[in-house]
Parts: C-alpha cells; sequence; structure tokens
C-alpha cells in the first residue's frame, strides 16, 4: 500500500434527517416533487412547459409502457437523446420500471455507439430522429429501437396506470451505466446505484451557499448525457422541485436571451460556456437574475474567473468530480468565498486524501507537496461494467488518478493527471483510441497523441504523425480520417508530421518531449 497522508476528511457518509431522509431510489425525488409542487413548472423545453403533476404522469405511463414491452428490472436501455423533455421523461421512466439507464453521447460515431450498445447489451434504445439515420448500422442490432414523435413513442406515453410497475426498490441496484474513458484506452461503463447517485445529491444539498432553492430557475445546456449535467444540475433541480430551461445547443448570444427571457437564477456550466460569455458586450445585462454560477468538468482560467467576476459581480464556484463519483466530489460552495485556482473543498460526507503518486516505499506528500488523490464516500460507483472490476478498495477507498495540492483550509488545488486523458470541454479523451483510428490511414506508419492547452476547451487534441515513405498526408486529411470514427471531440485539432517519435528503451513512446515541444 502507498503511504498516504490524511489532509482533510467528513463524515463519510450524509447525517440522518438529510434533505433525500426516507428515499431510496432516484425516480421517488420525481414522485415526492410532484406531491409538493405539483402546480409548478417543472421543466421548460421549446413550447412544452410541463408542471411537476404533468411530468410524473408522463413518466408513470412511459414506465409501464417500457415494461408492457417485455423489459424486466435490469435490462439496460440506451437513451440518445439531446437536451430536451423526452430525455427527462426517459431517464425518470427507465428508472421507475426498475431498469438501467445508458446515457449515451449525442455527438458519438456510427462506431463508437455501436461499440457501447454491444457492451453493455442494451436491449432498447430511445434515439432523437435526426441522429437516427447516422447511427443506421449500431441501430440495427438493436433489439427495439423508439424514435421521440414517432407512433411508438406515443405508445408508450399512454395513460395505462401503474399497474405494472412494482415499487422501486433503488439503493444498491444499479440506475445507470455512464460510460467513461480509463486506462484500457476503450470506454468502461462506471456501474451507478442508486444509493451512489441520491449520496451525492444529499451531499450537495449540504453546503455553505445552497446548490439550489425551491425558488430556482436552472439553465441546463450542458450535455443531459454527462453525470455533471445529468445528476448535479437536473437531479438537484429534481430534489428541490424547482425549474429545469432545458437548451439543447450552446450558443452564447442565445443562451444569454434564454437565461434574460426565462429569468435563470442558477446556470450549471463549464469553462468555454464562461469564456465565451465573459468576451460579449452584453454579459452584465444578461446575468442580471442570476444568484449562482457554477463551473466544473475542466479548470477554469484565472483571467476568465476575474473577468466573470468584474462584470457580473458575482464569483463563478468552482468543482471537481468524476463520472465515479455521481460525479462531484469538492466543490467552492461547500465554504463562503471561491478562491482563485481551486476547485473547492470535500463535500460534506466524501473523505479526502492524498497518497504518493510516484510508486511504493516514496515518503508521503508533506503539507503543501502534490499527491494522488484518493477518495471515500457513500456517492463513488460500485465499479466497472459487467463485474465491477476496477472499484473502491476494501476499506472504501478510490484512486482517482488526479494529482493535486492541499491547502490547511482544505482547499484543493488539482496539479496534473496520472494518466493520459485529455480533457476536452470536459470529456475525455483517451489518447490511445485516437492513435489506434489514425494508425489506420493509409500514409500514417506511426502516431502519439497529446493534450495541449486551448483557451476554449481547456484541452485539445494535437497528433504527431510520422508518414509512410513518401507520404505526404495532409492534416486536413488526416483530421477528416480521424472524424469518420470518432465523436469531433476527440478528433485531432492539428496534426504535425515529424520524421520520427521519441522512444524509451523499451520502444514505447516518450510522450514527455512531445508534450514539451508541444507547450
Amino acid at each position: 500500500m502507498w503511504n498516504d497522508r490524511r489532509i482533510d476528511t467528513h463524515p463519510p457518509s450524509p447525517p440522518p434527517g438529510g434533505p433525500l431522509d426516507g428515499v431510496t431510489q432516484v425516480a421517488q425525488l420525481l414522485r415526492r416533487a410532484a406531491a409538493r409542487a405539483g402546480q409548478r413548472t417543472a421543466i421548460v423545453s421549446g413550447d412544452a412547459r410541463p408542471t411537476w403533476s404533468e411530468l410524473d404522469a408522463q413518466v408513470d405511463a412511459a414506465a409501464a409502457g417500457l415494461r408492457r414491452r417485455g423489459l424486466v428490472p435490469g435490462d439496460r436501455v440506451a437513451i440518445v437523446l439531446g437536451n430536451r423533455l423526452p430525455f427527462v421523461v426517459a431517464w425518470f421512466a427507465v428508472l421507475r420500471a426498475g431498469l438501467v439507464a445508458v446515457p449515451v453521447n449525442i455527438a458519438f460515431t456510427d462506431r463508437e455507439v455501436a461499440y457501447q450498445l454491444r457492451d453493455c447489451g442494451a436491449r432498447l434504445v430511445i434515439v432523437d430522429e435526426q441522429r437516427q439515420p447516422a447511427l443506421a448500422s449500431a441501430l440495427a442490432e438493436a433489439e427495439q429501437v423508439i424514435v421521440p414523435g414517432d407512433p411508438d413513442w406515443h405508445d408508450l406515453l399512454q395513460d395505462a396506470g401503474t399497474g405494472d410497475v412494482p415499487d422501486p426498490v433503488g439503493g444498491e441496484e444499479l440506475a445507470a451505466l455512464v460510460y467513461t474513458s480509463g486506462s484500457s484506452g476503450r470506454p468502461r461503463g462506471a456501474m451507478l446505484s442508486h444509493r451512489a447517485l441520491l449520496a451525492n445529491l444529499s451531499q450537495l444539498q449540504q453546503t455553505a451557499v445552497p446548490v439550489m432553492t425551491p425558488d430556482d430557475v436552472t439553465l441546463l445546456v450542458l450535455p443531459l448525457f454527462h453525470i455533471y449535467a445529468l445528476n448535479a444540475g437536473l437531479g438537484s433541480v429534481v430534489v428541490h422541485a424547482a425549474t429545469a430551461v432545458l437548451v439543447e445547443r450552446f450558443d452564447p448570444v442565445l443562451s444569454l436571451e434564454v437565461i434574460q427571457t426565462e429569468r435563470v437564477t442558477t446556470v450549471v456550466g463549464a469553462p468555454p460556456m464562461y469564456v465565451a460569455w465573459s468576451m460579449l458586450p452584453q454579459l452584465q445585462e444578461g446575468f442580471a437574475s442570476v444568484r449562482l454560477a457554477v463551473s466544473g468538468s475542466a479548470p477554469l482560467a484565472p483571467e476568465v474567473f476575474r473577468r466573470m467576476r468584474e462584470i457580473t459581480g458575482r464569483p463563478v464556484y468552482e468543482g471537481y468530480g468524476m463520472t465515479e463519483a455521481s460525479p462531484v466530489l469538492t466543490a467552492a460552495v461547500v465554504a463562503d468565498e471561491p478562491i482563485p485556482l481551486s476547485v473547492g473543498r470535500a463535500l460534506p460526507g466524501v473523505e479526502l486524501r492524498l497518497q504518493a503518486h510516484s510508486g511504493p516505499g516514496a515518503p508521503e506528500p508533506g503539507p503543501g507537496e502534490a499527491g494522488e488523490v484518493v477518495v471515500r464516500g457513500a456517492n463513488l460507483f460500485s465499479g466497472y461494467w459487467p463485474d465491477r472490476h476496477g472499484g473502491p478498495d476494501p476499506d472504501g477507498w478510490f484512486a482517482t488518478g488526479d494529482i493535486a495540492r492541499i491547502d490547511t483550509s482544505g482547499n484543493v488545488f488539482l496539479v496534473d493527471r496520472l494518466q493520459d486523458l485529455i480533457l476536452v470541454s470536459g470529456f475525455n479523451v483517451y489518447p490511445r483510441e485516437v492513435e489506434a483510428v489514425l494508425a489506420t490511414h493509409p500514409d500514417v506508419a506511426e502516431v502519439a497523441v497529446v493534450g495541449v492547452s486551448h483557451p476554449y476547451t481547456g484541452e485539445a487534441v494535437k497528433a504527431y504523425v510520422v508518414p509512410v515513405e513518401d507520404a505526404e498526408p495532409s492534416a486536413e486529411e488526416l483530421i477528416d480520417h480521424a472524424a469518420r470514427s470518432l465523436a469531433r471531440y476527440k478528433c485531432p485539432s492539428s496534426v504535425q508530421l515529424v520524421g520520427s517519435l521519441p522512444h524509451v528503451v523499451k520502444g514505447k513512446v516518450a510522450k514527455g518531449p512531445l508534450r514539451e515541444e508541444a507547450r
């Protein structure tokens, strides 16, 4: 066991009597919201503005409809939908029916979706009409496919009562498989139980600065297939029966207009959004109704933090998490005031420590020194699909692979990542996956991919390519080649042709010199 030093701890589970006391299944949150605030607007999605009672009734009907289709508890249902009302209905209906939800990145290519559907064994896929043609091969292998707006979707929403749906159990039962890149280089399904999702929601409601209140109107433009928007965002809205404003695509000007029109009070965001907003002359007026803006998925540049505060008069509160933690581990809202460059302090109910990251026998991190972040809490996943491998150790601790420093007040400052993962707008990009695709181009002899700093997305993908003899592939040609098999955010933003790549003694590409050259 590596040496470690406990830096900052909290009770390992939320105290009794918290905001979710008695709730054991995620879909129960929706039932509770309908009972408490039935006539309040739940979702704003285009022209659709269902109340909490109306949304609960739609979910009841859809859950019964899913069971009528022969699905049984534990079956996986893939959700390939954008930020619209059907996503919310599908998410809660799947959970209410005792099934397992598998949110799928709507930017994925046919190849990427096919892999995920095969890996999770999805029995049913709910997919946007606009995405259906591009996913023809992947969907052809699916047992059942439903498209919102089609007769099958209308049939699903027919009010057939809830007699076909047993009372949900929840707890340690699997609620969702959320795919994330890992050390294998292929996406892995993080097994998130109802217990884990609910624990993180409870932890988020116990901060010094309220994450959500019943009076809040929350902008959700971050994609709901991402666990940050799905649980920390939508989940917190449901906990308090607040109102969620769904926007499918981020446009800086149009989103500011939505914030003004709907009088949005809380913004769940990521650095690229704040970068774009901070450059608009109408930012101050647009953010007039906003009481709380949070940022996650990637570090927020100090200059953007400063500009947002100067223009709006309010800070942006950063946080840090990962899919395996459902997802939030630390947040600036734990304290009263955010600190630039810090991702805040550990949430109540999350234990966080540092351990030496240079191998067995290494000295433990001293005060102010960097170490690997290791966490424990009820919000952690159950391991990776399908056999629960790679989960927390027998004592409940999980090594994140992230390196950080922690000051004497418990504020966490991220330094780097142990693995080679590249973080583009908060989404994981694993270099080996990109390298494997580029290597299939006939003019590529060898390739290495690294992350480079990017002012808008945090990081971007750069490829160093050794062409085959007498070949001169263009950067545009190689990027287009990658785009045919990879989501756009995974594709290189730049390609550099080189005569050779640096190697270590065992023949593996030495990426350190490449990163230095890129910087």
